[in-house]
C-alpha cells in the first residue's frame, strides 16, 4: 500500500516514513503544502497523512477541502497540535477521516492507518485469503497450507497488492505506483524480477502451485 506523507517537521517526517516502510508500506514524504496537494492530485495513493500547518499553504485543512472537491476519496488522517474540541471538528468537518494529536506514539499513528485501511469503503482487510494462502497486515505473515513464508518486504507488498486485486489483471505500472513510492527508480523488469522470486517463494515449494498468471504484454493476475 502507498502512503503520501505531508509534514514539514523534517525529524517527525523521517520517522513516520521510516517506521511505516518497515511495515511494509511505500511512503511518498513531501514537507510542502503546494507540493503535497500537487503530488496527492497527480499520484494513486491509498492513504493520506497530513499536518495541519504547513508551509506554502495557511492551513492543511484547505488541503483536505481541496481534495473532497476533487473527488478525492482516499482516507487522511490529519495530524495536529492543536487539541481543543472546535480544531478537531474543523479538520473532521474539512474532509479527514481522523485526527491525531502531537505528540502520538507511532504503534498509535500505526493503529490508526491499519484502521483507515480497513473501513468498508476501503475493503482493506487485515488478513487476506486465496485458497490456502493467507497473508496477515497487522503480522507481516505470510502462510500457505500452514506452512510460514518468509518474504522481503517489497515481496510482502507485492503480494498484498496482488492479493487486494485477487482476479483482476494488474499492469506493472500500476504495480509501481502502488508498490514503491515516487522516489524508486523502478523499471518493469525490475516488477518482473520480484513476481519471479515470489513465485520461487509462494508457488514452487507447493503441489497446488500456480496462483500468479503472467497476462502477456500487461501484468499479473493472482487467481486460483
Amino acid at each position: 500500500m502507498r502512503i503520501l506523507l505531508i509534514e514539514d517537521e523534517l525529524k517527525i517526517a523521517q520517522a513516520i516514513k521510516r517506521g511505516l516502510e518497515q511495515e511494509t508500506f511505500a511512503v511518498d514524504e513531501v514537507n510542502d503544502g503546494h507540493e503535497g496537494y500537487g503530488r496527492a492530485l497527480a499520484g494513486k495513493f491509498d492513504l493520506l497523512i497530513l499536518d495541519r500547518m504547513l508551509p506554502g499553504i495557511s492551513d492543511g485543512l484547505e488541503i483536505c477541502r481541496a481534495m473532497r472537491k476533487q473527488g478525492l476519496t482516499q482516507p487522511i488522517l490529519l495530524l495536529t497540535a492543536r487539541d481543543g474540541t472546535k480544531d478537531r471538528v474543523e479538520g473532521l468537518d474539512s474532509g479527514a477521516d481522523d485526527y491525531l494529536v502531537k505528540p502520538f506514539s507511532f504503534e498509535e499513528l500505526l493503529a490508526r492507518v491499519r484502521a483507515l485501511l480497513r473501513r468498508p469503503d476501503h475493503m482493506f482487510s487485515p488478513v487476506l485469503k486465496l485458497g490456502y494462502l493467507e497473508l496477515h497486515t497487522e503480522t507481516n505473515e505470510v502462510r500457505r497450507g500452514g506452512k510460514k513464508i518468509e518474504l522481503s518486504r517489497k515481496e510482502f507488498a507485492l503480494l498484498e497488492f496482488l492479493m487486494r486485486h485477487n482476479g483482476q489483471a494488474v499492469s506493472k505500472d500500476e504495480i509501481i505506483q502502488h508498490v514503491w513510492n515516487f522516489d524508486a527508480d523502478i523499471l518493469p523488469n525490475t516488477v518482473e524480477a520480484f513476481v519471479a522470486s515470489l513465485r520461487q517463494k509462494i508457488e514452487k515449494p507447493f503441489k497446488e502451485s500456480k496462483i500468479i498468471f503472467t497476462v502477456h504484454g500487461y501484468g499479473y493476475k493472482l487467481q486460483i
